[in-house]
Parts: C-alpha cells; structure tokens; sequence
C-alpha cells in the first residue's frame, strides 16, 4: 500500500479522558475547537496560517468555535490540525479521502500557503494512489461515505478513470499484485519437473474481476461502465465479471435459488447486472441469464428487467439446458412458470421470423442471396430437443393446465425433427399425471407426434400403451409395417389381419378415439375434376413457402400451410369457400364446412386422389384397396 508522511516534528498531541484532545506546548492555548463530542484546544497562530475557513470562524466566534460537519468527522480534523503544526502524519489510502475533504472544507489551499495541505494531497494521489490498483479500489470505496464532496473534487471520477485504464491494460503488462483464487498451476504446487525455480506465469484476461467485486453495487457498475466505454476487455470477460460479481453479492444465486435479505438491494443489483450485460449475443452463458431471471422472479425485480433476460435468453436457447428453464411459479400457482418459457421459445421464433422481413424489405438491394431465416437447421433442432426435454418435466404437474402444455408443444410443432422420441415421452408423461384430460385436448396433444418418426422401442412402447388414442396406435402399427416392409424390399406389405381391420377401420376416419368420419359429404361436387395430377407432398405453401406437412386444396390443388404454422389453409378456405382439403402429414380428408374428417376410403370420390397421395408420399401403392 502506498502512503505519504507529512512533517517533521513528534506528535504533541494528548488525550484527557475520551472528550479533549490537546497540544503539549510551553505556551498556553488560545482556540478551542469543538468537532462533534471532542474538543480541541489548540494554538490559533499555525491553524489560522493554513485555514481560511478557521479565520473566518474565529472572527466571528471569538476563541471557541464548532465544526460539527467537517467531513470525516474528528478524525479527519486532527489529521488537518497536526499537519498545521508540521508534526508527523501518515496518509494513505483508508484515510486521504477524509483528509481532502476536510482539507478543502478548512479551506487549506495555495492561497493561504505555498505546500498547503490539499495541494500535497492531490499531489499523492494522482502520483501514488491512482497508479496503484489495489489503493484505488481501497480510495473508491472510502469515498462512499463521503460521496457529495468526493464528486465535486472528481475523487470518485479519477479513481474510476485510475481503475478502468488498468483493467484494461495489456494482460503483459500486468505488473502488480491482484487477487485471483484458481487451480494452482504445476510449478506452484513444486510438482513440474521442468520447473528451474524461476515463476513465470501468465496473467489471465480476467485478473480483475475478482478485486472488483468487493465494490458496493452503485460504485461498481460506474466502473464497468466505464470499462466497457474503453471497448478494449473483450464482452465475455466482462461477462464473467458480471457473473462473479452475482455470485459473491447474491447469496445462494451460484445455486439458482436467491435467498432474499435486504430485497431492495438485491432488486438493485438485478437491475444493475443486467443493464452492464454487453449487447453481444453469447457474451455470458444461457445458464447464466438463467439464474438471472430465477433471480429476477423471486425477488420480483421489475418487468424491464425481466423482460429483457427473456430477449437474451430467447436468442440463444438453444445453448440451455431444460434445468435453465425450469423457472419456479409464484406460490399457489402450478410447479413451474409456463408462461415465460412461453415468451422465451417465441423470440427464439422470432429471429426468424424478423429475417424473412427484414429480406423482403431491402428487395433488390440485396447483395447476396438470403436464406428464409437467421436460424440453421441445427439450431432449431436443438431447441425442438430441449422443449421436449422441458416438456416431460412439466408434465410431471398435475395442476399444470392442458392448455398451457398443448401450447408450447404446438410452438416447435413446426421445427422438423428426425426423431419424435422426446416429444412422445413428454406427451406420454402428461397423459399419465392427467388422467381426466378431455377427448379433444386428447386428441391435440397427440396429434402432434409423428409416428413415423417414432424409433422401434418408442413403438413398442406405444403400440402397449392404453393412454393413447386407438386411431394413433393403429398409425404407429401402421408406419412400423411401411417402415419394415421398405427395409425388406417388399412393395405390399402384408399386416396380419386384426391389424388391417383396424387399419381399415379407424387409420382412415372410421369410429375412433379421436372424432367420427364422415361417409358422405354435400361438399363433394365442389371437388376438383382432374385429381389424377397433384402436386407432391413436399410442396411448400403458396403464401408462406413453409416446407412440408401442408395441406392440399381438393377444389383448386393449392398447397397452404396448417393452423399450427400460418393457418394459410383456414383462411383459403374463408376467403374462397373451397371446403374439402387433405392433409399431406397423415393422408387425412377434412371438409371445412362440415367441420369434420371424410372417410377417403369409403368415399368414391375421394378414393383416387388419397392413392395418389399416398404413391406420392411413400412411393407405393397403398396396401389396402
């Protein structure tokens, strides 16, 4: 630590009992100085040299005089008063902040004496205290009590400028001590054999963080802000300053479980750390922002902030895990907080979304050919996975509403996903905890699994499994024999008999679990006259080039997207009329106006279009006819 003495002379000053302070002198004193509880009684002659704020009280107030509100009290004054005798004061840096401050109230500046006491400390501090990084810290803090003048001497300015430069300083110019709790290296624990007795490690790019977080909140986010400003630390390095300064400020947020205290301090510091986050996505981990937001609920830290961990959050889910989502509900409520998680997956949807818009806007302007979206194949799919992960956790609640668990599983309906494991476990568990679920949240929930993308146990599985819908057994039953067929070369599979009876009987809209089939329709004769000829199953919509599983218009051979996209079929059909529509996800006839599936099978007329489908979905000919 760095200190300055001043003077020469012994220190005269006494002390008689707890109250009175004075100077052993030959010659009698003359001015008593009262600061507080304690009194002074000094010599008028070297105070009133050196202080024109104490002429100035002594001509107005005779030979006793009160200074109540020195800055730093007594102490501060005896520093400034034995400096005026020229006996011998250490400075340093626990107490030169109370010492300028009393300094320049006392008025002790070059124009009372040449080498006054407030010159001689601005001299200390920016030649010792400022170039010195712990005594920097140590001087900002002592400046909280004493914040007013501290700023209007720029002493609180100054020690952030002092501390901001050397933390961003060149790692190899790092010269001096800091404090950095880590895994001892080989050569100091004595065990590398290569080690010649001669330290020479290297500084890590955050070897400030940690002498940081000893920083009061308010403090401490002026120094990152001014850190930042520099633009020389790089954004994940001050990422994890932000993240070490939660951990040692939040108690229990290293666990995602804040223990409230003093709850408008740790709203603050919520507050604060997110506002510091830098703008750069993938600056601070997802489980980060995570516990941030864990926070942020528990002690309810404000819609702004909470807000804007589910934009951070949302635009890099897909490094989360499902333990990150997990975010607890107020009490009284379900297990656990829906709702955001909601908000979550949808700016997640939204990149993309934001895209294709922004692509359409810049038109011909465009330098190089854009892609539908921001977000690669890859990264959907991840997301897809965890909400399926997230999904099966949820629907351990048995107050969770089916509403609330349909939802979200419908938002990456549309992410396309080689397996369908996941999302069956989770609908699966749900069904199991929800036992009263009605016929036609039954029937939404299922219908979001694909069975061909359901692995061989996952078949197994479902094929066994009482809480499914018939028809979706029948389906898994159904895909399972395609599936085996395609790997054994055969063109006709051939089922056993109980399994085509109910495939005939509920695969294609006959009585099921799910909703009755029509056998006849009014709508048929609006039904296109060349149905031989239609466009293949991958084809994308017409209004919104989402890429499969699409709906086929049987009156004018437009391809739309579902309701679980853009709802482009629904509103085709509000807009024209044109009732009758087959889905190219399960082969299924829907008439719109009748609010109801059509047996294809049973139905002449639809009888040639649905095999056409099917060669031109699995590339044979349908094994019943």
């Amino acid at each position: 630590m760095k200190f300055m003495k001043l003077g020469s002379k012994p220190d005269s000053f006494q002390t008689d009992g707890t109250n009175v302070r004075y100077v052993v002198s030959e010659l009698a004193t003359d001015i008593t100085v009262i600061v507080g509880d304690i009194k002074f009684y000094l010599h008028k002659f070297p105070l009133l040299s050196k202080s024109a704020h104490l002429q100035k009280l002594v001509t107005d107030h005779n030979d006793e005089i009160y200074i109540p509100d020195i800055p730093g009290g007594s102490v501060a004054f005896e520093i400034c008063a034995k400096f005026c005798y020229g006996m011998t004061v250490t400075l340093n840096a626990y107490n030169v902040v109370a010492a300028r401050c009393a300094a320049e109230y006392l008025g002790m500046h070059e124009t009372m004496e040449k080498g006054n006491l407030a010159y001689k400390i601005d001299v200390f501090l920016s030649s010792s205290i400022f170039r010195s990084w712990k005594d920097s810290i140590i001087v900002l803090q002592t400046t909280k009590a004493l914040m007013s003048l501290s700023e209007e001497l720029k002493l609180v300015s100054n020690c952030i400028e002092a501390i901001a430069v050397k933390a961003s300083s060149d790692v190899a110019k790092v010269d001096w001590s800091y404090t950095y709790n880590r895994k001892k290296l080989p050569e100091e624990n004595g065990n590398d054999p290569n080690w010649n007795g001669i330290r020479n490690r290297s500084v890590p790019k955050d070897w400030w963080v940690e002498d940081l977080c000893e920083l009061e909140i308010d403090l401490y986010k002026r120094v990152i802000a001014s850190i930042k400003n520099k633009g020389i630390v790089p954004n994940n390095v001050i990422g994890e300053a932000l993240k070490a300064y939660a951990y040692r400020y939040l108690p229990g947020f290293s666990k995602g479980v804040l223990q409230c205290g003093d709850l408008p301090k740790y709203q603050s510091a919520v507050a604060t750390i997110v506002w510091l986050l830098p703008a750069e996505k993938g600056s601070v981990s997802s489980s980060f922002l995570s516990k941030l937001l864990k926070a942020c609920i528990v002690i309810a830290s404000g819609d702004e902030t909470k807000e804007e961990l589910i934009r951070r959050i949302g635009q890099q889910l897909e490094e989360a895990s499902v333990n990150d989502l997990l975010l607890r509900a107020p009490e009284g409520e379900v297990m656990y907080d829906v709702n955001t998680v909601q908000k979550i997956v949808e700016v997640f949807l939204l990149q993309d979304h934001n895209s294709e818009i922004e692509s359409v806007e810049e038109g011909s302007e465009l330098q190089e050919p854009r892609g539908p979206g921001i977000l690669s194949d890859a990264t959907k799919l991840m997301v897809a996975k965890l909400i399926d992960g997230y999904l099966v956790e949820i629907a351990k609640d048995p107050n969770l509403p089916s509403v609330k668990f349909i939802n979200l599983a419908e938002m990456v309906s549309g992410i396309a996903r080689p397996s369908h494991d996941g999302l069956y476990r989770g609908i699966d568990m749900f069904l199991k905890e929800h036992p009263g679920i009605s016929k036609s949240d039954r029937k939404r929930i299922c219908k979001l699994i694909d069975c061909k993308k359901l692995s061989a146990e996952a078949c197994i599985h479902a094929v066994q499994n009482e809480r499914l819908p018939l028809r979706m057994v029948v389906q898994v039953l159904f895909f399972e024999q395609v599936r085996a067929s395609t790997s054994s070369g055969s063109s006709t599979p051939e089922l056993p008999k109980g399994v085509k009876d109910l495939t005939k009987e509920f695969l294609y809209g006959a009585e099921s679990g799910w909703v009755e089939a029509l056998t006849s329709c009014d709508h048929l004769p609006s039904l296109c006259s060349d149905l031989a000829h239609i466009p293949p199953p991958d084809t994308a919509c017409c209004e919104c080039e989402n890429p499969k599983e699409n709906w086929l218009c049987l009156c004018c051979k437009n391809v739309f997207c579902s309701r679980f996209v853009n709802k482009h079929m629904l509103q085709h059909y509000q807009q024209s009329n044109h009732s009758l529509a087959l889905s190219y996800s399960d082969l299924s006839v829907w008439c719109f106006s009748c609010d109801a599936y059509l047996d294809a099978q049973l139905i002449q007329e639809l009888r040639p279009v649905h095999e056409v489908a099917y060669i031109l979905k699995f590339g044979e000919v349908p094994p019943f006819r």
